[in-house]
């Protein structure tokens, strides 16, 4: 159970970009919590990228370390590698010290110790390989995936875990529709909504701001859920 209840939610957003920082300020407005995955080798980056079919140009750029404590006070802080590689078919050395360091570097920042972690790059860049070398050399006590299962419930492998789905970017998303069924449940076992995202991809889509804050007004104040970051939530027993 989560504080006494049996439905949490939590999310997870990687990169460490600066539109986290409006992000955080509509889920601090609305009581939620969050995780945050950052790249500690890759801080102040300023680059920008190009998404979707039209190549549209948003900005990418990463907050400075000395930023970093501030900006996620209240939230968590979690490792998502050195500096974004793929790590499928990587040799262990490279793996452990991509995300090793990365997690030394991060608990360096935030003065706590970072317990979890997101791969990086697309959903075939990782597989049980990657997961067990991570779960035997490091520190790290979970790892998230990108492969949404659409799912609530709690998960036997954190080394590989699941999120239930990605952010809804529109507001006619379908991903509401799951949202709606996690609201209206009343389980008799522990149940968890995971949602992960890119802030930065909230302004590649017309309605993404708007759609993230329908989401929060939707999940907020309810007394039987238990708002958390990663942590909170998955190692609620451990």
């Amino acid at each position: 159970m989560f504080n006494g209840k049996l439905k949490a939610i939590t999310f997870s957003y990687d990169d460490g970009v600066t539109q986290d920082a409006h992000l955080i300020h509509l889920m601090n407005k609305y009581g939620i919590k969050s995780t945050f995955n950052l790249n500690s080798g890759l801080m102040g980056d300023l680059r920008k990228l190009e998404l979707g079919p039209s190549m549209r140009t948003v900005s990418h750029i990463k907050f400075r370390p000395d930023e970093i404590k501030d900006i996620y006070a209240g939230h968590e802080v979690a490792a998502h590698t050195l500096r974004h590689p793929p790590l499928i078919n990587k040799p262990q050395d490279y793996i452990i010290d991509q995300v090793e360091n990365d997690r030394l570097a991060l608990s360096e920042i935030v003065g706590y110790e970072v317990k979890g972690f997101a791969y990086p790059c697309a959903r075939t860049d990782f597989d049980t390989r990657v997961a067990n070398i991570i779960k035997e050399n490091t520190g790290i006590k979970y790892a998230r995936t990108t492969i949404e299962n659409f799912s609530f419930d709690l998960q036997d492998n954190l080394y590989e875990f699941s999120p239930t789905m990605h952010q809804p970017t529109s507001l006619n998303d379908k991903g509401f529709e799951l949202v709606e069924k996690f609201l209206d449940m009343k389980p008799d076992k522990p149940q968890i909504l995971y949602i992960w995202g890119h802030s930065y991809s909230l302004d590649f889509s017309p309605e993404g701001w708007e759609a993230i804050e329908k989401l929060f007004q939707m999940i907020s104040g309810k007394d039987d859920i238990f708002y958390g970051t990663n942590s909170e939530v998955l190692l609620a027993d451990k």
